[in-house]
């Protein structure tokens, strides 16, 4: 969350962030509470300073033969006054943590200002665009077609949204995700982690999941865990309240199956894997120092790039603007890749720098070059989300007679196989 003393210092910058990111948030009622607090704090700490003034008398007056009844009374006044400040201090304190929590990240300076996502830029493509001889079948009736996934079956069993993949596209699932890990851990020099799949409400709120998007979340109310909706949330979470001890950066890479309801979604893209509500994906995570955080974005996003570019896939990076940005990040970039069938882009990757945001709300710090706890920046994004991975691949490299070319890189991993048919 943002610092208050930043909010205070800079109100009108924040008010204008907050306009171009086309946030609905009152800032002046943040204030409001913050000036309160900071009145309230100052009444009680002056009320306790002459509270100790004036106890201290008492025995002297009782020396002295005099009757105290009156301080002792005046005292009492003081402390029930003390003890209803503290007590309503408490409760503006947690009205000023709700609204901080509900105020997105501030964008970068370099993030360009815009509307919404017809204002995003594109930054660099990589490859073409496949030609075919043929009218390209989508994922959804080449799936069928081969019998690598069931949505029938994955329907009947939990609902729209939950795919079932079998035979050669499980195993498509699962060489994908070792691939990845396996560049990510053996190129790029990340960590492998393997984090639980289930967080708590203090982790969420520490990426910002929570409370902002409590309906997109599924949960299991009667032991308050949520499964999650991305690896960022217990992968980010691991240094929750600490004082990182390792030299930065730290680069963390983990395959996690994610959950998301995706609230006010429906009917939207929800053919084949185009919007599920379970689906696998490989997280990059990365802890920074200040000064590095914009190199580290650069070159997170250049990892997950790599997959892609190794896979033969045609792509896009665009920036995006400030209408567009996610509620923590404060910069970010999308990788998109091309779908030849629906003739559109699909978002395979966020690549996100959220400087300090999700670090004071975790309270996750390190000790800067003077020794002293400062907090870190986080950064992390997809490398990458498999649904709209798997579509591209079978999209891009289907043949006329309906069987899909594998990329070569991915034989190993599928035992020798070269091609689904």
């Amino acid at each position: 969350m943002l610092d208050i003393r930043f909010i205070r210092e800079n109100a009108e910058a924040v008010k204008t962030a907050m306009r171009n990111r086309n946030a609905d948030v009152d800032v002046d009622a943040v204030l409001e509470l913050d000036s309160r607090r900071r009145a309230m704090v100052t009444e009680a700490e002056e009320l306790k300073a002459e509270r100790n003034r004036i106890s201290k008398s008492i025995g002297l007056m009782i020396k002295e033969g005099k009757d105290p009844e009156e301080i002792k009374a005046q005292v009492r006044e003081m402390g029930d006054r003390i003890s209803s400040l503290d007590e309503e201090l408490r409760q503006v304190d947690s009205k000023l943590r709700d609204g901080l929590l509900f105020i997105p990240n501030m964008p970068s300076a370099t993030t360009p200002v815009g509307k919404d996502e017809t204002a995003n830029p594109v930054v660099r493509s990589w490859g073409e665009k496949k030609t075919f001889d043929f009218t390209p079948k989508p994922h959804w009736d080449l799936g069928a077609d081969l019998g690598i996934f069931d949505f029938e079956r994955g329907a009947k069993i939990a609902g729209s949204g939950f795919p079932l993949f079998k035979g050669r596209g499980a195993k498509l699932e699962r060489a994908l995700i070792q691939f990845m890990l396996d560049l990510h851990t053996e190129e790029h020099g990340y960590t492998e982690i393997a984090p639980p799949f289930m967080c708590n409400a203090t982790a969420m709120t520490g990426t910002g999941q929570l409370p902002k998007f409590a309906e997109d979340m599924y949960n299991v109310p009667l032991d308050g865990l949520y499964p999650i909706p991305t690896a960022e949330v217990p992968v980010t979470n691991m240094y929750g309240n600490e004082i990182i001890d390792q030299e930065l950066p730290i680069l963390h890479t983990a395959y996690t199956p994610c959950f998301r309801r995706e609230a006010g979604s429906a009917g939207k893209d929800t053919r084949g894997l185009l919007r599920v509500h379970q689906f696998d994906k490989v997280e990059l995570v990365k802890f920074t120092t200040p000064e590095t955080s914009e190199a580290e974005h650069e070159k997170l996003t250049a990892d997950a790039e790599r997959v892609l570019q190794k896979l033969g896939l045609h792509y896009r990076v665009i920036e995006l603007c400030t209408g567009d940005l996610g509620f923590s990040a404060s910069k970010c970039y999308d990788i998109e890749l091309w779908a030849p069938a629906q003739d559109k882009w699909l978002e395979v990757s966020s690549c996100s720098n959220f400087k300090d945001y999700q670090a004071r709300r975790a309270n996750i710090r390190y000790r800067d070059e003077n020794g002293k706890p400062a907090f870190v920046h986080t950064l992390n994004g997809s490398g990458v989300a498999l649904p709209r991975l798997v579509i591209a691949i079978m999209e891009n490299n289907q043949n006329a007679d309906g069987s899909i070319d594998l990329p070569e890189v991915l034989w190993p991993y599928m035992g020798g196989l070269k091609k689904l048919v």
